[in-house]
């Protein structure tokens, strides 16, 4: 599971979380995605606008198109890929663009110290791993995790997970050789199989539409287990409790896992029960990385409050060390949609990068 989270200003030495979000505040807040492989000293990473990329320029959403764009796959018969991708414009959103503006207004609170992100999830999520069960664990854990550093913290933790939409993956290579043959490397389920064989190696847009599909019903059993009962906090706190006693390195959190059922113990007793509303549900988000930019492309849609686009595919999205650059496709998409944005890098590289422009989106809205 790779976990993140936000910390004023600077980045995070804990050994507990491998990888650290930065971000200084702004009416729009982009986060840094940090990987920090030795950490030890606090640094802090500078925003710096950029300065090529005018936000004043038109934008749409097939503007990429005009940029050199990476990490796309090369299907054999486009025809079929325009027509899967006509097919995802029509379908309804999976997410809605006044989710990702309460995000939003989360994140900033993340930026100035008064709440923590804790982002959690399968570097890849895959379709024949699909299932109800593993959903939950997920999501368990997640909430685990949270009220732990609720606790610990005394801040809210904003709960995101990588999920509902992460498949894609970026290669270092375009193809794998194997026993002297060589076939396209496998790039995600949304794209290709991991079978070391032609036809399950060939880019096959029909996958974009179950990949889909799948996102819609992982994110409704997430919206179920959210709001339905299944996240009340004592019942969080009892999986901490249990986990306590049967897991081998539960003697570590006996005695927190005991404070936080002892906090929870008198809210009950000050009058806030597991009726309250905050006591048994949570607000869950969800994100992924814009690497696939025909299906991101897709699933955009206009804002009908704002007139904002949004990328529609997730609250959340990133851009990877692989397609940061910023006379890149991905980038240029990404200036353009209102979505909350992350970067991710390697914390000596990033503390050199320019960002994206910090109202660029919004710059772009007011335009229109």
């Amino acid at each position: 599971m790779s976990l993140t989270h936000i910390l004023r200003g600077s980045v995070s030495t804990t050994p507990l979380l491998s990888h650290s979000h930065t971000t200084t505040p702004t009416t729009k807040p982009h986060f840094l995605h940090v990987t920090t492989p030795k950490p030890t000293t606090t640094t802090t990473i500078p925003s710096v606008s950029v300065s090529d990329i005018s936000s004043s320029e038109s934008w749409a959403p097939h503007s990429w198109t005009s940029k050199k764009a990476l990490q796309l796959p090369d299907y054999p018969d486009p025809e079929e890929l325009r027509l899967v991708l006509n097919t995802l414009e029509s379908f309804p959103p999976i997410v809605f663009a006044g989710e990702a503006r309460n995000l939003e207004g989360r994140l900033a609170q993340a930026a100035l110290g008064e709440a923590f992100l804790l982002q959690g999830g399968d570097c890849a999520e895959s379709f024949k791993e699909f299932s109800a069960d593993n959903i939950r664990d997920t999501f368990r854990v997640l909430l685990q995790m949270g009220i732990v550093l609720t606790y610990g913290a005394q801040i809210p933790v904003i709960k995101l997970g990588r999920m509902a939409g992460q498949f894609a993956k970026p290669r270092s290579d375009a193809f794998e050789i194997k026993d002297g043959v060589k076939l396209p490397s496998y790039r995600g389920d949304n794209i290709n199989g991991d079978a070391f064989n032609e036809k399950s190696r060939i880019p096959d847009p029909q996958r974009l539409i179950r990949a889909y599909l799948q996102s819609v019903g992982t994110l409704n059993l997430l919206r179920a287990f959210a709001t339905g009962g299944y996240a009340a906090m004592q019942r969080v706190s009892q999986w901490n409790l249990d986990f306590v006693v049967h897991s081998e390195q539960g003697d570590r959190y006996t005695e927190l896992a005991q404070r936080v059922d002892e906090a929870l113990g008198f809210m009950a007793a000050a009058g806030v029960t597991v009726n309250h509303p905050m006591m048994n549900t949570v607000e869950f988000w969800t994100s992924h990385e814009c690497l696939h930019l025909p299906y991101e492309q897709a699933m955009t849609r206009v804002d009908s409050t704002t007139g904002c686009y949004y990328d529609c595919s997730a609250h959340m999205l990133w851009v990877g060390e692989r397609t940061r650059q910023l006379d890149g496709a991905h980038v240029e998409f990404l200036r353009g949609v209102s979505n909350p944005l992350g970067i991710k890098g390697v914390l000596k590289q990033l503390s050199g990068l320019s960002c994206f422009h910090s109202n660029g989106a919004q710059d772009l809205c007011s335009s229109r």
